[in-house]
């Protein structure tokens, strides 16, 4: 049910963030997303980040101006060549801006891609509409993450921890299951600290999906369709996919979403050839 679901709740969301940059074409767009940038009025660069903004206005007024044409004529090579132009032009202001912030504002995240969504939300909808919303936000996301630090603890301690270790009582088989689920908080914080080092939150979570998803898809797929193969063979089969992945998305071979299905393909046919050398086939 989860992978029939996730196909078009992926779609759609994709399909706000495509809409959220429809949107920003035809209506103006803070220069810097981030509202924490607002302090850079308070410093010496007040007046150039001003000038910066100012010539952002004039530029927005400039591509309306091509919109605005391109309504009247259609898709001309000139109109093309123009929003080419413009484009650039504001990347390059939105680079500037960001030179200024860094440089009187040192510790401000100036990597403004996240910011975007929230930015339009608490802009353009209404009160009441934004404060479900940020709640259903907040929800969706507490739910997640309990639910998945809950079932790495006990997923952790019966299967891992509890065969290894028979024979305890069971207050301390639930005490290592509290320890375990804050050692995976602990590394699931580890991930969010490194995760700002990326270009946005989307790639990042894509990034480790594609890393293991192809593993735990291969994985599925054998105890699904190939009841021959074991145990033995599939685990050690995921433990070397996984490590070629790894071994791959370092030394940046190819695209990360290919990961997916190389992971995939690697899994079966190494579990494949553990079965078929092994003394259980």
């Amino acid at each position: 049910m989860n992978g029939l679901l996730k196909v078009p709740m992926q779609f759609f969301i994709l399909l706000v963030g495509v809409m959220v940059f429809v949107f920003y074409q035809f209506n103006k767009a803070p220069v810097f997303f981030n509202p924490l940038g607002e302090e850079i009025y308070e410093t010496v660069a007040a007046d150039e980040y001003r000038s910066v903004e100012k010539e952002y206005d004039q530029l927005y007024l400039e591509k309306q101006s091509v919109y605005a044409l391109i309504a009247d004529q259609g898709i001309t090579p000139d109109a093309t060549a123009n929003i080419n132009r413009l484009t650039i032009k504001e990347k390059e202001i939105r680079n500037k801006a960001k030179e200024i912030l860094k440089t009187n504002l040192p510790e401000l995240e100036t990597n403004d891609k996240d910011y975007v969504f929230i930015t339009f939300i608490l802009t353009y909808l209404p009160k009441g509409l934004i404060g479900l919303l940020l709640a259903m936000i907040f929800s969706a996301a507490m739910s997640s993450t309990a639910s998945e630090l809950n079932a790495l603890g006990a997923t952790t301690s019966v299967d891992l921890y509890r065969r290894r270790m028979p024979g305890k009582s069971d207050k301390h088989y639930l005490f290592m299951t509290k320890a375990l689920t804050l050692m995976w908080g602990v590394i699931a914080i580890g991930f969010a600290c490194y995760g700002t080092l990326f270009e946005n939150l989307i790639q990042f979570v894509n990034i480790v999906g594609s890393v293991f998803y192809g593993t735990i898809l291969g994985i599925f797929l054998v105890g699904f369709y190939i009841k021959s193969i074991k145990g033995n063979a599939i685990f050690w089969a995921a433990l070397i996919s996984e490590s070629i992945i790894i071994l791959i998305f370092w030394m940046d071979i190819v695209g990360y979403l290919w990961l997916n299905a190389i992971g995939c393909f690697l899994v079966t046919i190494i579990a494949l050839i553990f079965q078929k050398l092994s003394k259980d086939s």
